[in-house]
């Protein structure tokens, strides 16, 4: 099992860019498919992103289409989600995600692995 450690949260203005990082410990991290969720303040955890473990398919929310890339490096465990035309909503806790089944990574108890969230905060 892989454990996941988010990187490159912070402050920014609409329209600005962040590029967060979740680097992934363990030798089965290229079987996994990954991706990203968020949870702002009283709202329940949502799905933003999935990339499949090959790298081949990518999905996303239909509210970062356009604006969000998600991408992996499977020589070195990392997932990246690029974060382009930040608006104040997308303001949440982001967390990386690891899954076995793709059609079900939309449901946070469809989850194997958590990482411990990165807080990603825009202002307007």
């Amino acid at each position: 099992q892989v454990q996941l450690v988010e990187s490159g949260g912070g402050l920014v203005q609409a329209g600005g860019s962040l590029r967060l990082s979740c680097a992934a410990s363990g030798r089965t991290f290229g079987t996994y498919h990954m991706g990203w969720f968020r949870q702002a303040p009283g709202k329940e955890r949502e799905f933003v992103a999935v990339i499949s473990w090959s790298s081949g398919v990518t999905d996303y929310t239909n509210s970062v289409k356009g604006r969000f890339t998600i991408s992996r490096d499977n020589a070195k465990n990392t997932v990246y989600l690029q974060m382009n035309s930040l608006k104040p909503e997308d303001t949440a806790i982001y967390y990386c995600a690891a899954g076995r089944i793709y059609t079900t990574f939309v449901s946070p108890d469809k989850i194997d692995v958590w990482g411990q969230g990165t807080q990603v905060t825009v202002s307007s």
